[in-house]
């Protein structure tokens, strides 16, 4: 084939802008190194940051938030703060009867006291479980538990 059939043959292929369509007279992403300076980026301005706004001079609002560590109750009266009645307290404790005080009571009927002394555990606060209560609005603020 040759080129006389009226299409003018191209001399070189387009170049990459031309091809992708590259506005020449953007700027580019990239300074670019000007005279007298070396293009290994030193003594370079950064690249200017397009499409952010510039940054506000609004003042900044700091809100402070008090974390009340958790509260562990054992079998001893804790000084707290009553999450019901926001009041600084010291807990009123009741005892009830609770899993090891059933199991001490099934353990000696196991061991043969049957005529009442399986029921001793009962009256021990020390088998008991604990619950801790606001001495201001009654509320249940915590809970011991033996087991």
């Amino acid at each position: 084939m040759s080129a006389s059939s009226g299409n003018p043959v191209p001399s070189a292929p387009p170049s990459y802008e031309e091809a992708v369509g590259i506005n020449m007279n953007y700027p580019h992403p990239y300074p670019i190194p000007g005279p007298g300076q070396k293009p290994d980026g030193k003594g370079m301005n950064p690249p200017p940051c397009m499409g952010q706004p510039p940054p506000a001079n609004n003042p900044i609002t700091v809100q402070t938030v008090y974390v009340q560590q958790p509260v562990l109750f054992y079998d001893r009266p804790v000084q707290m703060c009553c999450p019901s009645c926001n009041q600084v307290i010291v807990t009123r404790l009741s005892y009830d009867a609770g899993a090891l005080t059933w199991l001490s009571c099934g353990g000696l009927c196991l061991l043969g006291c049957i005529a009442g002394c399986c029921l001793i555990p009962f009256c021990i606060d020390a088998l008991k479980d604990v619950d801790h209560t606001c001495p201001k609005c009654s509320a249940l603020v915590g809970s011991y538990k033996r087991l």
